[in-house]
């Protein structure tokens, strides 16, 4: 399973970011997914999820900023990040949620938020 996430970059505050993640490996239609992130000095953390419905559950501290969606036809979730903040800087990466048995890490992508 490879999980490979893309799209992170330099960002001004306040601006827009949309990353990609693309499962290989895997039967994608089937499995709910996440995005994740993990800030220097602190633990990885879940910030949206996505039902194989298409449900959606935010952080709250993203909540109304970001947005996950997904194509099952290209084995791809999407994460929208609007309103951005400096402390929202971390490598950013996808993966099951944190109730499965979740897979490998892939490397992440970076995303900094700095004028």
């Amino acid at each position: 399973v490879q999980l490979q996430a893309s799209g992170g970059g330099l960002v001004q505050p306040g601006g827009s970011l949309r990353l990609s993640c693309t499962a290989s490996g895997i039967i994608f239609s089937i499995h709910p997914m996440g995005w994740y992130r993990q800030a220097p000095g602190k633990q990885r953390e879940l910030v949206a999820a996505i039902a194989i419905g298409g449900n959606t559950n935010y952080a709250d501290s993203v909540k109304g900023r970001f947005t996950i969606s997904r194509d099952n036809a290209k084995n791809t979730i999407f994460l929208q990040m609007g309103s951005l903040k400096p402390e929202d800087t971390a490598v950013y990466y996808c993966n099951l949620p944190p109730s499965y048995n979740i897979y490998p890490w892939g490397q992440g992508t970076q995303v900094t938020v700095s004028s």
